[in-house]
């Protein structure tokens, strides 16, 4: 058997803020914004709660729904845009939280929204040559808007946990394909706290050359056609530009819509394209070939496909909280109360 995907875990923490309670805040028209974005509402962490608790509770749920002992893991790679600590890593926090061996590949991503993907790509090559039986790659973020700026609009909380290894594989890896530039579209400099946009770089010459460039590399490499694939799952910033995407590579909207998931929990960054494969897998059928194209400003995408095999039936059926529960389960905070849990405001007596 391939290489694929074991088990997976997501977790979506419960709180969420209305996009039209930020509008109203700043004089914006909440119509005219949700139009825009096409994002409602956004899930955000709790005051305890931050990149290594998301990515610990991920971790734990993909554990959970492979049956996987904990010390088979040889491999622990996160990517994220929101480390609780400048110079600390993650995947060591991960190796003790988990109960991993101490004898394993401990590394941090990075490359703004498709570090979590890049860790796949990684953990697959040691899998690969045998170097480990099974490797974890985990997207997580709390990602950053400056309050009143676009970016406020989506930026979001969550992650997701891929086991990757060769037995009882529920999604075998088929193909992989990257395609990377120089775009400067997105960035933030060393002290400040919040990422600075491209403005007219954002779109057609990142995201859609990016992600279009990889998803037409894989299938003009590999011999894929549109009708081969059940689903396409694109990096999703905003509820248009995954559509589009799709539109201009001849998906038809039904196979992209079961995995889309920011409309309803905003852009989680580097959760954003594996939340919306993790929704997918929950539905997905033995036989069925999902597409997956995630993206990071800087910029890069890497496409894989995917084949689903039986074992998709038994994962399913694991007694882990399902995407679609996690977007059902949820509790509202006003938008004052989020900018105090990020600490964006405080109170001075």
């Amino acid at each position: 058997m391939r290489t694929g995907i074991v088990s997976w875990g997501a977790y979506i923490p419960k709180y969420r803020v209305r996009t039209e309670d930020i509008a109203r805040t700043w004089g914006d028209d909440p119509q005219r914004i949700i139009d825009m974005y096409l994002v409602y509402e956004k899930s955000v962490e709790g005051y305890d709660e931050d990149a290594v608790t998301i990515a610990v509770e991920a971790a734990r749920r993909a554990l959970r729904r492979g049956k996987i002992d904990p010390r088979r893991i040889g491999a622990v790679y996160s990517g994220t845009e929101s480390k609780p600590y400048a110079v600390k890593p993650i995947s060591s926090i991960l190796i003790d939280a988990l109960g991993l061996s101490n004898n394993v590949f401990a590394v941090d991503m990075e490359f703004a929204c498709k570090a979590g993907s890049d860790g796949i790509v990684a953990v697959m090559g040691l899998v690969d040559s045998g170097r480990i039986e099974y490797g974890m790659a985990v997207g997580t973020d709390t990602s950053q808007g400056e309050p009143g700026e676009h970016l406020d609009y989506s930026a979001s909380s969550g992650g997701v946990a891929y086991i990757v290894g060769r037995s009882e594989v529920a999604a075998e890896f088929e193909a992989v394909y990257t395609f990377s530039s120089d775009t400067p579209d997105f960035w933030r400099r060393e002290g400040s706290p919040y990422p600075m946009h491209g403005e007219g770089f954002t779109g057609e010459p990142a995201y859609f050359r990016h992600v279009v460039g990889a998803a037409k590399g894989l299938m003009e490499r590999y011999g894929y056609k549109v009708s081969d694939f059940a689903y396409a799952i694109f990096h999703q910033p905003n509820g248009r530009f995954p559509m589009r995407a799709a539109a201009m590579l001849g998906f038809p909207p039904d196979k992209v819509k079961p995995g889309i998931v920011v409309t309803h929990i905003g852009n989680t960054y580097n959760a954003s394209a594996l939340m919306g494969l993790a929704r997918v897998l929950e539905q997905a059928k033995p036989g069925d070939k999902i597409l997956l194209v995630t993206f990071g400003s800087g910029a890069g995408s890497n496409a894989f496909a995917l084949n689903v095999t039986d074992w998709i039936i038994e994962r399913q059926r694991a007694d882990v909280p399902k995407v679609d529960d996690m977007l059902a389960d949820k509790i509202y905070l006003d938008y004052s109360m989020y900018l105090k849990n990020r600490k964006m405001i405080k109170l001075f007596e």
